[in-house]
């Protein structure tokens, strides 16, 4: 496949895979979020210190990372959109997420409204147990169950979730196009170069080796990214096999606070804020180029799991919102000091609630959002993939 019919074919697999849901087409429009959020008079969401901040907060962006030690923890996943920018978009991103999840999972609206005022308070208890000098929340059944799978997972477990099998080998499918001789040849010149030899030595634990290129192949994932570039590839340091991740750094829809200033290379801009918000994670990313492309180089390691929400209970959902803001509330948190996350607090718990504990702000910008995307949602269905429909057994 060349690069011209590729293009075309991601295209088209892009468009199915936003039309699968109202939630999955949350996740793969993120620029439809900011041009709602920037055009609004009358949701007026709080202008938070200016700190590096998620960008594109939804569930499929959190999950278990691992350490260089191998120790697991539920960070950030995705920093993609990481900018310097207002912290309560990442709440009202989030928020939004968890109720277009509620949304599929055919839960009633109230539980919509219990998700946002538990979203409010997680997110403000992890400031509170910081200045208090206090142990983190504890995190609810579900996440501990997916935390214990993730700390016994190996190399094993990693090949057979990626290649359908548990050889160090990366099989054509589905998933994984072969590369043009071009983009092979150019791969393995960079992985060549001192730099990157020795940042993947070292995301190895060993302070300098040569490394074996075995081979890479064009990835078939995400969905706001589909279509950029996105290669496997699989290395051997030390008779080690090594699987690497290399995502096209592209410039971010997330608004940046005024006169931040933010690394020009996009895949540095990516690598900086992936160290201050999720630190498993930026200890194994890199900023290199293919060509005059910035890309993230970043090392899959077994115990790296996303949460997955096929179908959300109704107890489940509410205790999960509340402990993923608390994650994203100790990210924010950790670049502050404790004089900013008392101003941060006081501003988030400002206004007069009345008979609900979320911030109107936050609640409006959720329930607005929500009739938004899905008004949205139907016209992307209509305009993208009716015109191709000729029987209900050919729609995805």
């Amino acid at each position: 496949m060349n690069i011209e019919d590729r293009a075309a074919e991601l295209d088209k697999r892009r468009r199915k895979k936003m039309a699968w849901s109202t939630h999955a087409y949350v996740r793969g429009s993120t620029d439809s979020f900011y041009t709602w959020l920037e055009s609004q008079d009358r949701v007026h969401a709080p202008k938070g210190p200016p700190f590096w901040i998620c960008g594109d907060c939804h569930l499929g962006n959190l999950g278990t990372l691992a350490d260089a030690d191998e120790e697991v923890a539920i960070q950030i996943r995705d920093l993609g959109q990481t900018v310097i920018g207002n912290p309560a978009h990442d709440l009202i991103r989030l928020g939004l997420s968890l109720a277009s999840a509620a949304r599929s999972s055919n839960l009633p609206g109230v539980t919509t409204a219990l998700i946002i005022e538990e979203l409010a308070s997680g997110y403000a208890a992890a400031f509170r147990r910081i200045l208090a000098d206090e142990p983190a929340v504890k995190a609810p059944k579900f996440i501990r169950k997916h935390s214990k799978r993730a700390v016994k997972r190996r190399w094993k477990h990693l090949a057979k979730d990626r290649f359908d099998g548990t050889k160090p080998t990366i099989p054509f499918g589905k998933r994984f196009w072969p590369l043009t001789d071009n983009e092979t040849a150019e791969i393995n010149a960079v992985l060549q170069t001192d730099k990157v030899r020795h940042r993947v030595c070292r995301l190895q634990g060993r302070d300098d080796d040569e490394i074996e290129f075995r081979e890479a192949v064009y990835w078939v994932k995400g969905c706001s990214s589909l279509g950029r570039l996105r290669y496997a590839v699989l290395v051997v340091v030390d008779d080690e096999p090594c699987l690497l991740d290399l995502k096209e750094a592209a410039p971010p829809v997330a608004p940046r606070a005024l006169k931040a200033l933010l690394p020009k290379n996009n895949a540095e801009r990516i690598v900086t804020g992936a160290r201050e918000l999720s630190p498993n994670l930026g200890e194994r990313m890199a900023a290199i180029r293919l060509g005059k492309r910035p890309v993230v180089m970043r090392e899959l390691a077994p115990k790296d799991l996303k949460l997955e929400f096929k179908r959300l209970k109704e107890r489940e959902a509410i205790e999960i919102a509340a402990y993923l803001a608390s994650v994203v509330g100790y990210a924010h948190a950790g670049q502050m000091d404790n004089r900013m996350r008392v101003r941060w607090l006081g501003d988030l718990e400002a206004e007069d609630r009345n008979k609900i504990d979320a911030p109107s702000w936050l609640w409006d910008s959720v329930v607005q959002l929500m009739e938004y995307h899905e008004g949205a949602y139907l016209k992307y269905c209509r305009r993208n993939i009716l015109p191709n429909v000729r029987s209900a057994d050919t729609i995805l």
